[in-house]
């Protein structure tokens, strides 16, 4: 069975909050349980472990451990307490997430070494240096916004981590480990919706798209809050 983990330590200085960015209310609940429930509705997640902030606790049921000073420390520090393959890794800060995308992303790991979440790249896109000038123009038919879920064989996210704290300190993201290890990485097409809550403005438009999908689901008789402490 597959293992979830939520990378839940970032600070979030910029949303001005005074409180861990995973743990912002956004739509009435913290950002980090919005999460979980969209990761609780996949019945191949047996799973969930959080990488959390100093002085945090993990929703109930969930597993918490200390996140690390970097991304990928808090990633391998996750993995370390967990059971389970494939290793589904999923950001705190992309509330908006659906059970669809992560099924999608799950079976999207299948003859390769992991598969993530992505967006097609629709503006034009410019490299400069660094005065700014631009240097060339890049195709944007083969670039690639990446998101997360990101999914991977726990054998091939393992051997990807095992590598230098400067190393680690650059990842920006798991896939980019895994790629510089040799592996093969599939991208499953994602919704630009299911953004990562970085500023303010990114706040509001996530509180309004998730109380939009939760009235949805009240005027269907669907429940519209999941099921936090379940099935973890």
């Amino acid at each position: 069975m597959a293992v979830a983990l939520v990378v839940a330590a970032g600070r979030g200085e910029r949303l001005g909050s005074d409180r861990p960015k995973a743990f912002v209310i956004v739509a009435g609940r913290p950002m980090l349980d919005w999460c979980v429930d969209a990761l609780r509705e996949v019945p191949a997640i047996d799973q969930i472990v959080v990488a959390l902030p100093a002085g945090e606790q993990a929703p109930a049921g969930c597993i918490g451990v200390p996140g690390g000073e970097v991304r990928a420390a808090s990633v391998a520090a996750a993995l370390a307490a967990s059971a389970g393959d494939p290793v589904l890794i999923h950001d705190a800060a992309r509330p908006l997430v659906r059970r669809e995308l992560v099924e999608r992303v799950l079976g999207g790991i299948d003859g390769v070494d992991g598969a993530i979440a992505a967006t097609r790249v629709t503006d034009t896109t410019k490299q400069a240096d660094a005065d700014g000038i631009v240097t060339r123009t890049l195709e944007r038919s083969s670039l690639w916004a990446v998101q997360t879920p990101q999914v991977f064989h726990r054998a091939a996210l393992e051997q990807a981590l095992d590598v230098s704290p400067d190393v680690l300190a650059q990842a920006t993201d798991e896939s980019w480990l895994v790629e510089r290890a040799g592996g093969r990485i599939r991208i499953v097409e994602s919704s630009p919706e299911n953004l990562k809550v970085t500023t303010p403005r990114d706040l509001r438009i996530s509180s309004e798209l998730l109380l939009e999908r939760t009235t949805r689901l009240q005027s269907t008789g669907q429940p519209a809050v999941g099921r936090l402490g379940e099935r973890c």
